[in-house]
């Protein structure tokens, strides 16, 4: 389904090459400022058009169609549209019988009995995920004094990747990256074990944003290889403050008071200018494939800004 949440509940709408994509947020309460300008920083962050990402540019301004009133929330849904105008769908029509390897173009297409959208990756398109930045700009003031910043600490696999992208943009290749999210004011007492425990929650709607492959808190996997006496966050306050942080803030899917710190693998794009040799199924042969189109080299660049508005919305949720 496209809903996520229980008090504070996000709908997104619209496919990529559609006539515009959008978001429904409900259970927002009455009398928190908001305009079209409160969304400007944000989208501006998941913009496409800078080094590394795809050169399909949208406006990405947001327009409100409800759920405002006199520069405030009523209470009621807020909708939220964003047009697209900067549309191209020639370049996807191959796809429907010579599908992208790694692309959702077969499986869509399996499900939905060839009816589903395939321009621009449709529903499962990154351009979808604007709906998640506009939903988390609302969470942020719910949740404040909360504050969550994401940023890439890693891009095919170093931490100095500027030429590493140009290499793979002009090779038609693409690359990954590793983001780090924190969450600080955390209080204790966020989470509902046991299937609602922030882990579980924070997981669910970060595996949502397409190409997300692993996320891990704290020590996260290298915890395997510790020591419980290594791994282990000893108190040192009676506000739950730690020495170290191994846990990531959650101890028993519940917020100790700690920082909130995760980290996420993000895919190469899927969508490579590169030839591939991959099955037809027009000709019922594997042949060569070459993607043309606009796509990001790599889509982790324009991630972190997805990742702190999934945050926030968990932790509004949660909060209400």
């Amino acid at each position: 389904m496209n809903t996520f949440g229980n008090k504070f509940r996000v709908s997104i709408f619209g496919e990529s090459h559609g006539q515009m994509i959008g978001v429904v947020v409900d259970g927002v309460p009455a009398g928190i400022p908001l305009s079209e300008e409160d969304f400007t920083e944000d989208l501006s962050r998941r913009k496409s058009g800078a080094f590394g990402t795809t050169p399909r540019v949208e406006s990405d301004i947001a327009h409100i169609q409800s759920g405002i009133f006199n520069g405030h929330t009523t209470g009621a849904p807020i909708c939220l549209t964003f047009a697209n105008k900067n549309r191209i769908s020639t370049d996807y029509i191959q796809f429907e019988n010579h599908p992208r390897p790694g692309h959702a173009d077969f499986t869509c297409s399996s499900k939905y009995k060839g009816y589903s959208d395939i321009r621009g990756g449709g529903h499962h398109s990154g351009r979808v995920t604007i709906g998640l930045v506009a939903a988390g700009v609302i969470a942020k003031k719910i949740i404040e004094p909360i504050s969550v910043y994401a940023s890439v600490i890693e891009i095919g696999g170093t931490k100095q990747w500027e030429s590493l992208i140009e290499k793979a943009k002009n090779e038609g290749d693409s690359l990954g990256g590793i983001i780090e999210c924190r969450a600080n004011e955390m209080p204790v007492g966020i989470g509902e074990p046991f299937f609602d425990s922030l882990e579980s929650k924070l997981a669910h709607i970060i595996f949502s944003i397409p190409g997300v492959r692993g996320i891990e808190f704290g020590d996260g996997f290298a915890a395997a290889e510790m020591m419980g006496s290594q791994h282990n966050d000893p108190f040192v306050s009676s506000g739950g403050k730690t020495i170290k942080n191994g846990s990531g803030g959650i101890n028993g899917g519940i917020s100790n008071g700690n920082e909130l710190v995760f980290r996420i693998a993000v895919k190469p794009t899927s969508s490579i200018s590169l030839p591939q040799n991959t099955y037809n199924f027009s000709s019922g042969k594997v042949e060569e494939l070459k993607v043309e189109g606009r796509h990001d080299t790599c889509f982790a660049l324009r991630v972190p800004v997805i990742v702190e508005a999934a945050t926030a919305i968990v932790l509004a949720d949660m909060l209400l």
